[in-house]
């Protein structure tokens, strides 16, 4: 059968229910140049507003895995097991996580994403040290692969080309934020790894995609449902994400965030999720220790070593892993402080991730490039107690004209009022397959 790109996309903006083959040879044609990022961008808002049912969901993952190379590990011996984030504000969980997994014998194929909208995005952060190449072709991949049993890439050239340029155009189409679109756009990468167990992060709060707990919740059964039917045991935790993860918001201080808690020394919720993240991966590895092998595996210093023998192997320079004052930064500064006494009630993770965003550490376009110096530090965040003239936050930014566009929707993201506010739990909910 014949399809058209306008056939298809008048079908969906009516709301009615694409035929398999008519998906399969959009994907395909999109991935071949065929059909324009115009058309395909008009297609992805159709499905941002109808949606696609489980058949065409199924349909639609399926085109996106097939549109090129799938990955085949199965004569590594070890257990290959990943965990990917649907994004959050200053999420940098992966990036401690994936070392101090496969510093414990778990294989580690981890491909990552850039930044989407107002979230930061794993490339992003690893390009900042200098050298650190993501994009490897599926052979230097399984080389990496094999010598150290971690990668930290992003999608080559032949890998789920069709998700590669539908990511792009989703950050630039505010298409980002839809069901059937991230979790296709999540599993058809993961399922073309050739994992045995994935872990998913699903965001919920103001800075996350899914705002709502029942939007996050529905998310991630999806996706869970999706990894079961390929026969890959997949595990999702719904997370809290209504102020942002740590104290640093950007790339390269990210990155700096990520080896203190590699040191033991990180903060107290990046190192929690990382160590709980952690514990699940054991487990779908089926590698015994739990926590106190994780705590052990960063005490001795087994974890960052891990992280630096990748580094190395994807060329990059491991002195700023060792000294992390070597990263890039900007060299401007500010800061932002309280105008009352009292309790941060609110720390807004969407003001903030939109603002490091506008000032150069992600994209408005997908074609606009990445200032990794640029950098939120939270000097403040919900239940610190403040006075009139504290630091709530310390920016820094290359282009004072930026800066001055963004300088008081930034210090909206604050609320201070005269009660302390109950703590919110980090992590929300764990749903497996039914």
């Amino acid at each position: 059968m014949a399809f058209t790109a306008v056939e298809l996309i008048e079908i969906k903006r009516d709301g009615g229910t694409l035929p398999p083959e008519g998906i399969e040879w959009l994907i395909r044609a999109y991935t071949d140049g065929q059909v324009p990022d115009y058309q395909m961008s008009s297609m992805a808002m159709a499905v941002f507003f109808r949606g696609l049912d489980s058949e065409e969901l199924a349909a639609w993952t399926a085109a996106m895995l097939h549109s090129g190379d799938v990955l085949d590990f199965s004569d590594i011996p070890a257990r290959k097991v990943d965990k990917h984030s649907t994004g959050g504000v200053g999420d940098k969980i992966s990036i401690p996580l994936a070392p101090l997994v496969a510093s414990l014998g778990v294989v580690v194929p981890m491909m990552s994403g850039r930044g989407l909208g107002h979230t930061g995005g794993t490339l992003d952060k690893l390009e900042s040290i200098p050298g650190f190449t993501t994009q490897l072709d599926p052979a230097r991949f399984r080389e990496v692969l094999e010598s150290t049993g971690l990668v930290l890439a992003g999608q080559s050239e032949s890998l789920v080309p069709a998700d590669r340029m539908l990511y792009a155009l989703r950050d630039a189409t505010a298409t980002v934020p839809s069901l059937p679109l991230i979790s296709s756009s999540i599993m058809s990468k993961k399922l073309a790894e050739g994992l045995d167990g994935l872990l998913l992060d699903v965001k919920t709060g103001s800075g996350a995609f899914m705002q709502t707990l029942e939007g996050s919740r529905e998310l991630a059964k999806t996706m869970v449902g999706i990894g079961e039917r390929q026969g890959v045991r997949t595990v999702a935790l719904i997370t809290w994400m209504g102020q942002p993860l740590g104290r640093e918001v950007g790339n390269a201080n990210e990155i700096s965030e990520s080896i203190a808690v590699l040191r033991g020394d990180g903060p107290a919720d990046v190192t929690e999720l990382t160590l709980t993240f952690g514990e699940v991966m054991l487990e779908l590895a089926g590698v015994d220790g739990g926590r106190d092998a994780l705590e052990a595996a960063i005490s001795s210093g087994r974890a960052l070593e891990k992280f630096i023998e990748v580094t190395l192997a994807q060329g990059g320079d491991p002195s700023v892993l060792e000294n992390p004052a070597l990263l890039p930064t900007c060299a401007h500064e500010a800061v932002i402080t309280a105008e009352r006494e009292g309790y941060v009630t609110g720390c807004d993770a969407l003001i903030v991730g939109a603002a490091a965003t506008r000032l150069g550490a992600g994209r408005d376009r997908k074609e606009d490039s990445v200032d990794p110096g640029v950098a939120i530090t939270l000097e403040a965040k919900v239940g610190d107690r403040v006075s009139v003239g504290d630091p709530l936050a310390t920016v820094r930014y290359g282009d004072p004209k930026r800066w001055e566009s963004q300088r008081e929707s930034l210090a909206l993201a604050w609320t201070v009022g005269d009660e302390k506010p109950e703590s919110q739990p980090l992590i929300i909910e764990r749903i497996d397959a039914t």
